[in-house]
């Protein structure tokens, strides 16, 4: 078993930055694509961005140039920083880790909120 925890969130100005941090029980990410996802309310949960264990990373046209994602292997803890902020950013934001190989295997977060308003 795999525990991830998400903080970070909270209410931020249009233009402002927020950093999510996801923090994992033990060492994974070798093994793991760590992934955020958010979801507003009214809408499907969408992947946000992704880090594969080989560092490789992809985003969702949206963030693009705005959010980006990253890992500290000896904290296990993977980032997502948020920059530019807009109002349609306002979700909760899930991490999310995936095994790539073996037996297929998903953790979840408890999610953190962020809310963008003026």
């Amino acid at each position: 078993q795999v525990q991830l925890v998400e903080s970070g969130g909270g209410l931020m100005q249009p233009g402002g930055s927020l950093r999510l941090s996801c923090a994992a029980s033990r060492s994974i990410f070798s093994i793991y694509t760590m992934n955020w996802y958010r979801q507003a309310p009214g809408k499907q949960r969408e992947l946000v961005a992704a880090i594969r264990s080989s560092g490789t990373t992809n985003y969702t046209d949206s963030v693009k140039g705005r959010f980006t994602i990253s890992r500290d292997n000896l904290k296990n803890t993977v980032y997502l920083q948020m920059n530019s902020l807009k109002p349609e950013d306002t979700a909760v934001y899930y991490c999310n880790a995936d095994r790539e190989l073996g037996l297929s295997t998903n953790y979840w977060g408890q999610g953190t909120q962020v809310t963008v308003s003026s």
